[in-house]
């Protein structure tokens, strides 16, 4: 019975992205992409990176001599789909999940969501959580994006990571098996970890899943934490109040 509730306890943690920090080898346009194209609020730029405000998340871009390739996702409130959709595609390339089909259905996770590449061949997405009480009655644009939700972290030790999380940041499974893919987080947040010998390639694309290096500032309950992902190994360390 303890242990049952101790599982229940940890499965309900929230989390939110706070920060997430990215590698470009077009940074440049990247900043057009997310500047112009988009209309995403920079916050802060340099010669070496810039960052945009996107809803409670802060996503930065740094120059890199190297070419990485991530899969990200922003959340969208659940009544917005349709009009983001056609909000972006007046403004970038929808995926195709099918021949002419622009948005998928996971029922598992009860969400929807459709795909779109950035500036430096990133797989990005949009998603909807119909079990958020996240609703909008404006008429969407980009200011109506809530947050950076999922950020892809290849693995080949499925059950070592979500291990490692647990024990350092209190966060369990969400969704998934120690096999294939599993995420680690909450529906605000999530820690994609697929094995990537196993599961090869970013849905709904070809391109395959290499392990790619980022940091980050997780919300857990109002606590907050670093995470440092690179060479497919995650590191985590609370961030201790200023006194």
């Amino acid at each position: 019975m303890i242990w049952l509730l101790e599982y229940f306890v940890l499965k309900e943690l929230a989390m939110r992205i706070k920060k997430l920090t990215l590698q470009t080898h077009k940074l440049e346009e990247e900043k057009t992409f997310y500047g112009t194209t988009l209309g995403f609020n920079i916050v802060h730029q340099d010669q070496h990176s810039f960052t945009v405000k996107i809803g409670w998340s802060q996503l930065t871009f740094q120059r890199s001599d190297v070419q990485y390739r991530y899969h990200y996702c922003f959340l969208i409130p659940r009544n917005q789909l349709p009009a983001a959709l056609a909000w972006m595609q007046q403004r970038t390339s929808i995926l195709d999940i099918e021949p002419g089909q622009k948005t998928v259905h996971f029922d598992s996770w009860n969400a929807d969501s459709f795909y779109f590449y950035d500036a430096s061949g990133n797989i990005a997405e949009m998603i909807v959580r119909n079990g958020l009480d996240l609703e909008s009655d404006k008429p969407f644009d980009i200011n109506n994006v809530l947050c950076v939700n999922e950020i892809g972290t290849p693995t080949t030790d499925i059950a070592t990571t979500q291990s490692y999380l647990r024990s350092e940041t209190g966060l369990n499974v969400w969704k998934g098996n120690v096999t294939r893919f599993s995420t680690v987080g909450s529906e605000e947040g999530l820690f994609l970890l697929p094995n990537h010998e196993v599961k090869t390639t970013w849905f709904p694309t070809n391109d395959a899943i290499i392990p790619a290096p980022y940091q980050a500032l997780i919300d857990v309950d109002n606590t907050l934490y670093t995470i440092k992902y690179n060479n497919a190994e995650i590191n985590a360390a609370i961030v201790e109040p200023v006194q």
